[in-house]
C-alpha cells in the first residue's frame, strides 16, 4: 500500500508522513522541491505541483491512498480540483483526506462527486501557528500585543491532525465524514500566553490593544504582526491594508458558536484524547525564547 502524501514539507504534511511511517506504511511524499525537503528515510520524495497536473501522473502511479491539501502557493484555494481528481481516479487510488484550508475552492466539490472513499479534515486553530504569530514578539519583547485577549478557541496540535490523517487513510471506514478536529479545551488567547509562560520560565504577557490603537498602529504592513490571517488576507486579489485590518478585528471580535465548539473526532478516530496546549508549549517552548537562552 502506497500513500500519497500532498504539501508534506508543511506543517501538517510532515506530521502525515511520520504517522505513515509509524504504522509500516509506505510513504511517496510530494514537494515542489526535493532537495529541501529534508523527510525521514525510507520516504520516496517526488517533485511536483497540486497546481499543475501535467506530470503528475508518475506521482500517483501506484498509490491506493491519498493525502490531498485544498491550497496552493499563497493558500489559495485550488482551482483545478477536477483534474486532480480525474488523475486520482485514472490512477487507481480508492480512498482520500482532504485537508481544508481558508475556504472552500474547487477540490471539495470534484471530491464529493468522485468515487473516490473521501473524509474531509477541518482542523480549528493549528497550534503551531502561534510560532509565526507570537514567536518573534514574545521573544523579544516578552508581549504579544493583539486585540481581544479573551477571544476564545481550541487550538488543535498539528500532530494529532497528522494521527487522524494517517488513521483514516491506512485503516478506511471513514469514507463521507467531515471531521472538525480540535484541542482538548477552549482557551482564550490570554491564557495561551500564559501557559507559554508557564513552559519557558519566563514573563510572557499579553497586552489588548482596543480595536482604534490596531487601526493605527496596524495601518502599514512594516507595523503589523505576522498573523496568520494576514498572511491569508494578503493572497486575496485586490484586498486593501484598511480591509485587511477591519476583517480581522470583526473575526477576532465576534463570537462564533462553530469555531469554538469541542469535538471528539480526534479520540473517535485515533482512540486517544487530543494533546494539550501545554504538551505543545513544553514541547516548542525554545520558539519563543531568546536565542542566547536556549
Amino acid at each position: 500500500m502506497t500513500v500519497l502524501v500532498t504539501g508534506a514539507t508543511g506543517t501538517v504534511g510532515r506530521q502525515v508522513v511520520h504517522h505513515l511511517l509509524e504504522r509500516g506504511g509506505k510513504v511517496r511524499a510530494l514537494t515542489r522541491d526535493p532537495a529541501r525537503a529534508a523527510l525521514p528515510y525510507g520516504v520516496e520524495v517526488v517533485a511536483g505541483d497540486l497546481t499543475d497536473v501535467a506530470g503528475l501522473e508518475a506521482a500517483f502511479d501506484g498509490v491506493t491512498a491519498v493525502h490531498l491539501i485544498n491550497f496552493g502557493v499563497g493558500y489559495r484555494p485550488l482551482a483545478n480540483g477536477p483534474d486532480i481528481v480525474a488523475l486520482a481516479e485514472r490512477a487507481g487510488v480508492g480512498r482520500a483526506t482532504v485537508l481544508g484550508g481558508w475556504q472552500e475552492g474547487t477540490l471539495e466539490p470534484a471530491v464529493r462527486a468522485s468515487g473516490l472513499e473521501w473524509t474531509f479534515l477541518q482542523p480549528t486553530q493549528f497550534m503551531a501557528n502561534f510560532v509565526n504569530d507570537w514567536g518573534e514578539s514574545l521573544r523579544t519583547t516578552g508581549r504579544v500585543r493583539e486585540p481581544y485577549g479573551d477571544r476564545q478557541s481550541p487550538p488543535v496540535d498539528e500532530h494529532d491532525i497528522g494521527a487522524v490523517a494517517a488513521a483514516v487513510l491506512t485503516q478506511g471506514g471513514h469514507g463521507g465524514r467531515s471531521y472538525h478536529l480540535t484541542g482538548p479545551e477552549v482557551l482564550t488567547a490570554r491564557r495561551m500566553v500564559a501557559i507559554l509562560a508557564e513552559a519557558t520560565g519566563r514573563d510572557l504577557r499579553f497586552e489588548e490593544l482596543t480595536p482604534d490603537e490596531v487601526r493605527r498602529e496596524w495601518s502599514t504592513p512594516d507595523r503589523r504582526p505576522p498573523l496568520a490571517l494576514f498572511r491569508a488576507f494578503a493572497e486575496i486579489e485586490g484586498a486593501d491594508e484598511a480591509d485587511m485590518v477591519e476583517s480581522l478585528l470583526r473575526i477576532y471580535g465576534t463570537p462564533n458558536p462553530f469555531a469554538t465548539r469541542l469535538t471528539g473526532d480526534v479520540e473517535q478516530v485515533v482512540g486517544r484524547p487530543p494533546r494539550t496546549f501545554a504538551q505543545w508549549a513544553a514541547e516548542h517552548a525554545r520558539h519563543f525564547v531568546p536565542a542566547d537562552a536556549r
